[in-house]
């Protein structure tokens, strides 16, 4: 079993309402609250830039879109 097979067990997943990367619309869908609240708390979070912008990044490379697929794992050609 591998990392990302850990990761997309997780349920966690990019959401399908997104403005970039889907990453605020899945953690709003994995914690039942509103897209538009988790966007405020990353815009906040960016002013603290490598908080921020360094998780958003790392988020975006290991979150499962919607079909399972893992952009870090394309990229190093597991998949």
């Amino acid at each position: 079993m591998s990392v990302f097979d850990s990761i997309r067990r997780s349920g966690f997943r990019r959401g399908p309402s997104r403005l970039l990367a889907g990453i605020c619309g899945g953690i709003a869908a994995k914690l039942g609250v509103s897209p538009l609240v988790v966007r405020i708390v990353t815009l906040l979070l960016f002013l603290l830039p490598v908080v921020g912008w360094g998780l958003y990044l790392v988020l975006w490379v290991v979150t499962p879109n919607q079909s399972g697929s893992i952009p870090l794992e394309r990229w190093l050609g597991r998949r």
